[in-house]
């Protein structure tokens, strides 16, 4: 069974992500802020980690830098939540290693298809390949814009 691991200071938040992946069969653990999150990343690693940027204390980049330099948890995707729909911070999530975003408000039923894909992807060896995918196309948005 999938386990995702959702890090996210708002609980209507993490309520919509569990009800949807769990739907689809998936195991979803929760979070509501930074170091809780980081300390249930490392203890039961999942799947896959859901990542609020916008969190009080420590925030999503410092978390994800955090997981990222951390043995135990350095391979587990990372996809980043965020409102802030701004290219840059979608560049910055993804610098820092981050393999996709998902912009608030989003569709709660693409979340376990986009896990799939995500997963399979990872597990096929694609993980630097993903990444360097989405930067590029969030360069030539920047570039266009």
């Amino acid at each position: 069974m999938t386990k995702v691991l959702v890090i996210d200071d708002e609980a209507p938040i993490r309520l919509l992500c569990r009800v949807n992946l769990e739907a689809e069969g998936m195991e979803v653990l929760e979070a509501s802020d930074g170091p809780s999150g980081i300390d249930q990343a490392r203890s039961d690693p999942p799947d896959v980690i859901f990542l609020d940027v916008m969190m009080p204390g420590l925030d999503g980049w410092q978390v994800a830098e955090q997981l990222l330099e951390d043995e135990r948890t350095s391979s587990i995707p990372i996809v980043f939540l965020t409102a802030r729909a701004e290219l840059r911070d979608r560049a910055r999530g993804l610098d820092l290693g981050g393999l996709d975003y998902v912009t608030k408000p989003f569709n709660p039923v693409e979340l376990a298809p986009l896990i799939r894909d995500l997963i399979a992807r990872v597990e096929g060896g694609e993980r630097e390949e993903l990444r360097r995918a989405k930067l590029a196309e969030l360069r030539r948005l920047i570039e266009e814009g």
